[in-house]
């Protein structure tokens, strides 16, 4: 059993002693002040990294001792974390706390502790502890990044009014606990299930009857294009002869493929299909056309299934999609009337997506830091938009690997990504088909069915990998999908 007891404690108000200069101490002293950041803070060690002086140098809390540890270090402190790697000292650092009257905390020795140093999810004035009994600090890591994804960003407005409420609240103290026990009981009374549940399924809604309405729009353009209704039956007479199987499976699995990766990592459908119908013999001209009328229902789908399991982020979606619907407007109609220019888009893209795979995989291997903040989404999504349709691809390129190079946590990043993706993609096939006055259906219904089968496959496991795992497998895709797809335009460019 976990019998430690929770407590937050004022820490600003007592004096805080470290034993340690290395990397245990930087992550220690980063922890307290991103917590109390006015904690009188005093480090002792013969040896100082850099960062732990830098970060003092920056704080006037934080007093810096370089020597080795003495009993008489103890004097006048509250509390003592030991960051050091040698369990001789850390014991007999911990024996002199306990006989000062000390708590102690030693980093990576449970038994030699008083207390734990728990992970901490921080939405303005919540705060939420988590701790494992010193069995895995990785594992309270893993459900800070979950929770924390989890809490919406309105919390801190939530606390307030509450406190505003509570504030004007008259009567006795069971008075006023009956009153508020009224206001919040929403929050958890199953009889208000009914009330939520239309919001929370509100886009699930709007994706279904969008993807119903483009199915009835292809479905009365083959019928009134592809049909010759004075002869009707010689015309499915003629239907195997004009429908290649190989040719169908062949794109079946390239869309089942392009939307696995899509759909679990947040980008790439629309460079592996723009490559595998280029290396197939597809006029460039037309391209973007035909990837986008397959990507309409295997986003649609993908967007639904992350919907549906809690992978959207709603603020970061709001701040993408309608930027993203306008740049793939406007992209689709210079597509149309400047065709012959598209190439020389993919050049400077591609370089540009090479860097944000390398960036990524940086990330991977590099110490995120929580403040990271993602701004300027709303015109990163009218360059993915306009990439996206004029060259037929880049949504996911660049807006996905520029927003999970910033944020803590690939899951919603991708959801919301995807989500924010099938409206894109549909604004852009719409424009198309005004445009171009037709659709492709034969060409594109293999691409259709594999990206159907794979987008809830590829939605359930977005969630599963860890985040390193992930961040390392997004930038190996973007590195060598944008080098592909680089080589591929210098060598079209030559060729003309």
């Amino acid at each position: 059993m976990n019998n430690l007891f929770p407590v937050f404690i004022k820490l600003e108000h007592l004096r805080l002693l470290i034993v340690g200069g290395g990397n245990v101490c930087l992550e220690k002293l980063q922890g307290v002040l991103q917590n109390s950041p006015a904690t009188t803070i005093t480090v002792v060690a013969p040896v100082i990294a850099g960062p732990v002086r830098d970060l003092a140098a920056q704080h006037a809390n934080i007093h810096l001792v370089q020597r080795p540890y003495q009993r008489t270090d103890l004097e006048g402190a509250d509390i003592a974390i030991v960051a050091v790697d040698d369990r001789a000292v850390s014991e007999t650092i911990a024996r002199d706390a306990k006989e000062a009257g000390i708590l102690v905390n030693v980093a990576d020795t449970p038994d030699l502790c008083d207390f734990y140093l728990s992970s901490v999810i921080r939405k303005g004035n919540l705060k939420i502890a988590i701790s494992t009994n010193g069995k895995s600090p990785t594992i309270a890591k893993r459900l800070k990044e979950e929770l924390g994804g989890m809490i919406p960003d309105e919390m801190e407005s939530v606390l307030n009014n509450m406190q505003t409420i509570r504030q004007r609240l008259n009567g006795d103290f069971p008075e006023k606990v009956r009153q508020l026990n009224e206001l919040t009981k929403v929050l958890v009374a199953k009889q208000a299930t009914p009330e939520i549940q239309p919001r929370h399924s509100r886009w699930q809604q709007i994706v279904k009857w969008c993807l119903f309405a483009f199915c009835f729009m292809i479905i009365g353009h083959g019928l009134l294009s592809y049909i010759p209704f004075t002869g009707v039956i010689g015309f499915f007479r003629g239907l195997p002869q004009r429908f290649d199987i190989n040719t169908f499976l062949i794109m079946a699995l390239a869309g089942f493929l392009a939307q696995m990766v899509d759909g679990s990592m947040g980008l790439g459908y629309g460079t592996i299909s723009t490559t595998f119908l280029l290396a197939y013999g597809v006029p460039p001209a037309i391209v973007s056309s035909r990837v986008h009328s397959a990507r309409v229902f295997s986003s649609g789908v993908s967007g639904y299934s992350h919907h549906r399991f809690g992978n959207i982020n709603k603020k970061l979606f709001r701040a993408i999609v309608i930027p993203g619907i306008i740049g793939a407007v406007l992209g689709a109609a210079m597509a149309y009337f400047g065709q012959g220019y598209s190439k020389y888009v993919r050049i400077p893209l591609s370089a540009y997506t090479i860097y944000l795979g390398y960036y990524i995989l940086r990330k991977a291997f590099a110490k995120r830091n929580p403040k990271d903040k993602v701004k300027g989404a709303g015109w990163l999504a009218s360059a993915g938009g306009f990439t996206d349709a004029f060259a037929g691809g880049g949504w996911g390129t660049l807006v996905t690997s520029t927003l999970i190079s910033k944020r803590r946590n690939p899951r919603y990043v991708i959801g919301s990504v995807c989500l924010a993706e099938f409206f894109v993609v549909l604004a852009s096939s719409i424009t198309f088909f005004i445009l171009l006055k037709s659709i492709p259906l034969v060409d594109v219904a293999g691409m259709i069915l594999g990206g159907m089968i794979a987008a809830p496959i590829a939605a359930r496991l977005v969630g599963k990998l860890p985040v390193k795992t992930m961040f390392i497998a997004v930038g190996s895709l973007v590195i060598i999908t944008s080098c592909s797809t680089l080589w591929k335009s210098i060598l079209l460019m030559i060729h003309h």
